[in-house]
């Protein structure tokens, strides 16, 4: 930037993305009638510009959000009437906020300080600016409560978020009058306490995140009456007790997370009420039991994370018709009998999660028509028969924008505001149970039918999951030797082919998995040399234990004695041994005679035909010898 000093005076200025860093632009110091100033997004070195306030007493706006600011937020000495909107977040500021903030500021509708780290206590003189509607001190060092002069003097303010301090004590006293809320985000704090009943006054609130803190309480009544709550994020606190059939009637709700808390009972039949507008359900990590209502089928919903639970029975209709579902997680359950066939009909399905449960049958067909699948669990349970040589999976890397941008993340149900729910989701990479959520998720292709019944031949045909990073099926009966086609999987990392039936030999054009860390095919029946270049030079023998005839450097078994036994052994099995031979025979005579002796010696008739035989053999040879005698011999 130029150190420009213009004649005339500026009203406006953004320079938004469009700058390379550096420090302020000195034509700034010069200007004294700006009421509009962006200077996001340009990394940005130095200090808070209180001088920029100073020089310009009628400025509305400043906007200097992801930038590389630091030190100490110093405000002007004289107070500012007419700033209403000031974006600082996305730097470095540290140290306390300024206790006089909201009597040097008192015009501001909108503050966003947030992702910073600052430290210290929450100014009460917030509590003065009377007009503020948006305030944001999320993802900052902040201790301490929040101030009760806060909550009884911006009773204007709309959006409230706190979110990931170290703020502790009740989220709010009894004195409130932020009755005009529309967003309460106060999650990753140590508030404690009950869900402050003071919300129910609040008849706008649209997203109430009280998630990951340490509250203690029953779902309030009261809530029942919060007829605009749209979001509503319980997790992570000690909420007890049942999942209230009132719940039903809140048709508002498009987002409901209380994973990890302690509910229990069944999910409430009063639940298929909201199958016209839910978008996401967490109730991971609980005590729900029982089973699934069949008229359960919420048409918008793409997120469904219901794992760790005690839900049972079988899937019958649940979820049948909800086409736009991207992530159905029902792992870790006691749910039973087959995997429904309308399953192929979720045409948006990227992650199945069905592991750790009691599903019998075969797999169905029906899997192989979804074009989005990623990530395939169905480990752990009682399934049997082939594995379906169409089934297919890829990296959302290969899929539309429009599609990835419903995973890991639900920022779309919310657009305007910075909530976000993103559940992990648990998947066996290389041998150890990884959870993954976000973007990460996106890059992660995989199939685990580990530990069933399957039967038959690997599929040889892998052009439907070229592009997979995990393939596990340990602990199944399959057969068969070990797809030579294996060697077109090229993203691969984590191969278990442990405790299966499989023969032959270990395809050496394996070596050119160049991304290949763990690998495993111990306790099978494969033979032959292992492999020693590429990634299986770094494999140890626990990658082929329980395979007798299979040898190489890292094994017991040493290939040339082995080589050297089989050859042994072939030129045993040529050769005869001639004594053996001839005292078999000899038995062998001896035991058709003392047959022959015996049968004759019981049955008369077959005596006399016998000897009637060897009569006729005789007479028989003595003409026949006598007929061909030359002429001199005879009598």
């Amino acid at each position: 930037m130029h150190p420009l000093a213009p004649k005339f005076q500026l009203h406006e200025i953004s320079l938004s993305c469009c700058g390379d860093g550096g420090s302020f632009p000195q034509f700034l110091y010069h200007q004294h009638d700006l009421r509009y100033v962006d200077l996001s997004n340009i990394k940005l070195i130095g200090e808070f510009p209180n001088w920029l306030l100073e020089n310009n007493t009628k400025l509305e706006t400043v906007v200097l959000a992801n930038n590389s600011l630091l030190g100490h937020f110093q405000l002007p000495f004289l107070s500012h009437l007419h700033l209403s909107h000031l974006d600082i977040s996305i730097n470095s500021f540290c140290g306390n906020i300024s206790i006089d903030i909201g009597a040097k500021l008192p015009s501001l509708t909108f503050l966003n300080m947030s992702k910073n780290s600052f430290g210290g206590s929450i100014p009460a003189s917030v509590g003065d600016m009377n007009f503020l509607q948006y305030l944001d001190l999320s993802n900052n060092k902040l201790d301490g409560g929040l101030p009760e002069h806060l909550a009884m003097g911006c009773s204007s303010l709309s959006a409230l978020i706190l979110s990931n301090n170290s703020l502790q004590g009740q989220i709010f006293s009894a004195n409130f009058s932020l009755t005009n809320l529309r967003e309460l985000q106060v999650d990753g704090n140590h508030f404690s306490g009950s869900i402050p009943d003071c919300l129910s006054n609040c008849s706008d609130l649209s997203i109430s995140d009280v998630s990951n803190n340490q509250l203690f309480d029953e779902i309030p009544r009261w809530m029942e009456n919060l007829s605009s709550l749209s979001i509503l994020d319980l997790s992570n606190n000690t909420i007890f007790g049942g999942i209230p059939k009132w719940m039903g009637n809140m048709s508002s709700l498009e987002t409901i997370v209380m994973a990890n808390d302690h509910l229990e009972g069944p999910i409430p039949m009063e639940f298929c009420q909201l199958n016209l507008n839910l978008k996401f359900l967490d109730l991971s990590v609980n005590n729900i039991s029982g089973s699934l209502p069949s008229c359960f089928n919420p048409l918008r919903i793409s997120h469904v994370h219901l794992s760790k639970n005690k839900l049972q029975g079988p899937l019958a209709n649940a979820f049948r018709n909800s086409s736009n579902l991207v992530i159905l997680d029902l792992s870790n359950n006691h749910l039973s009998g087959n995997i429904p066939n309308w399953i192929g009909k979720l045409s948006q399905l990227s992650y199945l999660l069905l592991n750790n449960n009691y599903f019998e049958g075969r797999i169905p067909l029906q899997l192989c028509k979804l074009s989005h699948l990623s990530l395939i669990d169905l480990s752990h349970n009682n399934l049997f028969g082939i594995i379906p040589p169409c089934l297919k999976v890829t990296t959302l890397n290969n899929i539309s924008e429009d599609h990835v941008r419903y995973v890991g993340a639900v920022d779309a149900i919310a657009p305007s505001s910075s909530f976000s729910a993103e559940e992990p989701i648990e998947f066996t990479t290389k041998n150890i149970s990884y959870p993954y959520k976000g973007k990460i998720l996106t890059y992660l292709s995989g199939i685990d039918l580990s530990y069933n019944k399957l039967t038959g031949e690997i599929p040889h045909d892998v052009k439907n999951f070229l592009n997979i990073i995990v393939l596990n099926l340990a602990h199944n009966n399959l057969t068969g030797s070990i797809p030579l086609e294996f060697s077109n999987l090229r993203q691969i990392e984590s191969l278990d082919l442990s405790y299966n039936n499989l023969t032959g030999k270990i395809p050496p054009q394996l070596a050119e998995l160049h991304f290949l860390a763990y690998f495993n095919v111990s306790y099978n029946n494969l033979s032959g040399k292992t492999l020693e270049t590429g990634q299986f030079a770094t494999f140890d023998e626990n990658s082929y234990l329980g395979n007798l005839f299979l040898c190489g450097a890292l094994l017991r078994n040493n290939c040339s004695a082995i080589e050297r036994t089989s050859i042994d052994n072939s030129e045993d099995d040529g050769s005869i041994d001639m004594d053996v031979f001839y005292v078999s025979f000899i038995v062998s005579y001896i035991i058709v005679l003392l047959g022959i002796a015996v049968v004759l010696y019981i049955n008369p008739y077959w005596r006399r035909v016998w000897f009637y035989h060897i009569e006729m053999g005789i007479t028989s040879s003595y003409y026949f010898v006598v007929d061909n005698l030359p002429g001199g011999f005879r009598c």
